[in-house]
């Protein structure tokens, strides 16, 4: 099995619906992982706290984001998600089952990137060659995944302050951490609407990269401008 026959897998069936969100069951989607790829295998990266404590998230102002990497056909795919409650709203000082929760979210939207429901995340009902109608465009952010008629929600849970850029590790390796996390799934965008998506459920870490680490932030941004040019190239015959 490749990428491509994960891409026309059809993952309906074991998903469900929560507050106008679809989950895709992670227990579900690693055992297709491991029949995909029996050497499949997956690591979530961890922070220091402080000197003596390593934790399995970053802190960004009390709140939490997980990194995991899902490791298959000799490739690895690497995600962040904010540790959320059931509104999705990012939560204050997480404990341990909130946290594990969102690195088991986080490890099934990473397997999207190798192709296992990625098509729900582009806003699709069916993979592509099940598909009976075009798709909206729509994206979902930040790992949930949701139908065309629920459309982007977390645009509505960010709220930009006025004030200085939110506070988060601000060591060299965290921020070429995100940047490089930000171009990888960016490169997995089939939309502009997607793509905007993205861009605006990050702001507050980019408002900030801007200000921290200039270089990384033109990166990311010239990466944006680059794929938004190409997909408005594609979308345009179909308008």
């Amino acid at each position: 099995m490749s990428t491509h026959d994960l891409l026309k897998l059809n993952v309906n069936e074991h998903t469900e619906k929560k507050n106008g969100l679809i989950y895709l069951s992670w227990a579900w989607a690693w055992a297709e992982a491991l029949k995909a790829d029996p050497t499949a295998h997956f690591h979530v990266k961890t922070f220091m706290r402080d000197q003596y404590t390593e934790v399995p998230y970053m802190d960004i102002n009390g709140t939490a984001m997980v990194w995991v990497s899902v490791y298959m056909f000799g490739q690895p795919r690497t995600c962040m998600l904010p540790v959320m409650n059931h509104r999705n709203q990012p939560i204050q000082n997480p404990d341990a089952f909130q946290v594990n929760t969102a690195i088991m979210r986080c490890m099934t939207k990473a397997l999207a990137l190798h192709g296992l429901g990625l098509y729900i995340y582009s806003g699709d009902d069916l993979p592509e060659d099940e598909k009976a109608a075009p798709s909206t465009g729509a994206t979902a952010p930040m790992g949930e995944l949701y139908k065309k008629e629920d459309g982007p929600k977390y645009e509505k849970i960010i709220a930009k302050t006025k004030a200085k850029p939110v506070e988060w590790d601000n060591s060299d390796a965290s921020r070429k951490l995100f940047a490089d996390g930000m171009i990888e799934w960016t490169s997995h965008c089939t939309t502009v609407a997607g793509l905007n998506s993205y861009w605006k459920s990050n702001e507050l870490q980019l408002d900030s990269l801007k200000q921290t680490h200039p270089p990384l932030y033109e990166e990311v941004l010239n990466c944006f401008k680059s794929l938004k040019l190409k997909l408005n190239q594609t979308e345009k015959p179909n308008e």
